[in-house]
């Protein structure tokens, strides 16, 4: 088995050091729920995708667009550009004279290179539809920088003020007008796709700009997980059930480990016990720190438990399958090196390196991507711990000396009494979900008209429809991929009889 583990380039060292003292200062506040994203982070194994890549990148080609700074003011400074980079595949496609379709892949929060080659829909499905494949970056993230410099680009909030979704899929749209107008389509449909923090964007693109988009696939978007719609717990009731599912027995020892965690950590030298006991790389400065890590560990493996090698049973196999004299911590350990490996030692602050995407993801929390996800009861496997608004409110602060807007996606996409207000005026939206996603949780999860569909697997992780297909996938997975396909081959064929009913 191969291993993934996170890691950072020098670039990003200026932002190290303030970033461990937040994770100093502020670690008690919020545990460190995993990042929206199609993708694990690295602790887990990743689809290894080289023989994706072999076989069709010699088919991109790269572009670069200049993208408006700032789509919705007309003050000289917005009028400034930044070289925003999509990609093309142009292998498939039928061409602008018989309207063949567009599909069009919206980055998130992540240099786009790697979902070129692990976002395997658009290329599975494009030889089927004769499709053009078009993959835009983020703005803020990978090659589309602006202020001509990481360093410059998230200087402070000033220059991080541009960094949103709204500015983000206007910058979509704006790519999207002219790479129709630049190759004589504008008789092809263009679907979007996202997945997670994408999905959301696909979906809320389609709502704002349908003249652009004739549909949506959003895989695994929460997008009632704000302004309280889905209950806080949510997440972590769905992580607690993967495990208990998989094992109760595993579930009971987790459940128990961190109350065990506290205890050894409470005697004189606990800390030292916990770290040689863990093989930590660094010496452990709170139980916290073993603790945010573990949860981690755990809410990841939920989160990404896919086919074949379901994480959840990895981690509760190495756990249940230490000798019977192991005590609770020792099974905990096991269950460490199941999932991650052998290692010399285990980096506590392997989540929270300063990475392009866990910086842009921290201002985007920071600003309006405010997820009120806690341990909010006893009745997860988790210590309980709710989200506490004003005082995430502070760390915000702290960091960027400006407030969250824990109401402004509801405000603008909408998201309350979603089944009464999308039924009137929306269309051509799947929403697809696993419900061994956590996420799914605030997911949409029930059709809401005939065309606004939600399809979702009982065995499904994040973002698994939206990765490339695989010999060895299950039935029903399968099934979930072709039951999108027909549902965006519907909406084809009613675009083109509409199309030639016009003329």
């Amino acid at each position: 088995m191969k291993y993934y583990s996170l890691s950072y380039s020098l670039q990003w060292l200026p932002f190290l050091i303030p970033t461990l003292i937040l994770s100093c200062c502020v670690s008690a506040a919020q545990f460190n729920v995993p990042r929206l994203g199609p993708l694990s982070r690295g602790i887990l194994r990743n689809p290894e995708p080289a023989a994706v890549s072999e076989s069709f990148s010699k088919d991109l080609k790269t572009f670069f667009y200049a993208q408006t700074l700032d789509h919705f003011n007309y003050r000289p400074e917005s009028y400034k550009t930044f070289r925003q980079r999509y990609v093309m595949n142009f292998k498939h496609w039928g061409g602008a004279k018989a309207g063949a379709p567009i599909f069009a892949y919206l980055g998130a929060e992540a240099p786009l290179d790697g979902d070129l080659v692990t976002i395997g829909f658009l290329n599975d499905n494009a030889a089927r539809f004769d499709a053009l494949l078009i993959y835009i970056e983020h703005r803020y993230y990978g090659k589309s920088i602006p202020f001509g410099s990481t360093k410059e680009a998230m200087k402070n909030a000033s220059t991080l003020g541009y960094f949103n979704s709204a500015q983000a899929i206007a910058d979509y749209a704006a790519v999207l007008m002219h790479v129709k107008k630049k190759l004589h389509a504008q008789n092809s449909p263009v679907i979007v796709i996202g997945g997670s923090y994408g999905g959301m964007l696909a979906s809320w693109f389609r709502l704002k700009y349908p003249h652009i988009a004739l549909g949506a696939l959003a895989s695994s978007a929460p997008i009632l997980y704000f302004d309280e719609i889905a209950p806080e717990i949510g997440y972590y009731s769905i992580v607690t059930k993967d495990f208990r599912e998989a094992s109760e027995s595993c579930y009971r020892t987790i459940r128990r480990s961190w109350s065990e965690i506290d205890r050894i950590a409470s005697k004189p030298n606990g800390l030292s016990i916990l770290s040689k006991r863990f093989k930590t790389c660094d010496h452990l400065e709170s139980s916290f720190e073993l603790k945010d890590y573990l949860d981690s560990i755990y809410a990841e493996a939920a989160q990404y438990n896919e086919p074949p090698t379901y994480p959840v049973t990895v981690v509760c196999k190495g756990i249940n399958g230490a000798s019977k004299r192991t005590d609770t911590l020792g099974r905990i350990f096991h269950g460490l090196v199941a999932i991650a490996g052998k290692r010399s030692c285990y980096d506590t602050k392997e989540f929270n390196y300063p990475t392009e995407t866990y910086l842009g993801w921290r201002w985007q929390k920071c600003s309006e991507m405010v997820l009120p996800i806690g341990h909010a009861t006893n009745d997860t496997m988790f210590q309980p711990e709710p989200f506490n608004l004003n005082r995430f409110i502070k760390v915000c602060n702290s960091l960027y000396s400006v407030s969250p807007r824990p109401h402004w996606v509801t405000t603008y996409y909408g998201g309350r009494d979603i089944k009464l207000i999308l039924h009137r005026f929306a269309s051509n939206i799947i929403f697809s979900n696993g419900l061994r996603d956590p996420y799914s949780s605030g997911g949409v999860l029930e059709n809401i008209s005939d065309t606004l569909v939600a399809v979702y697997t009982r065995h499904g992780s994040h973002c698994l429809d939206i990765l490339p297909s695989q010999k060895s996938d299950p039935q029903w997975l399968v099934m979930q991929r072709k039951m999108e396909v027909e549902i965006i081959k519907g909406w084809m064929d009613k675009y083109y009889t509409d199309l030639a009913n016009r003329r």
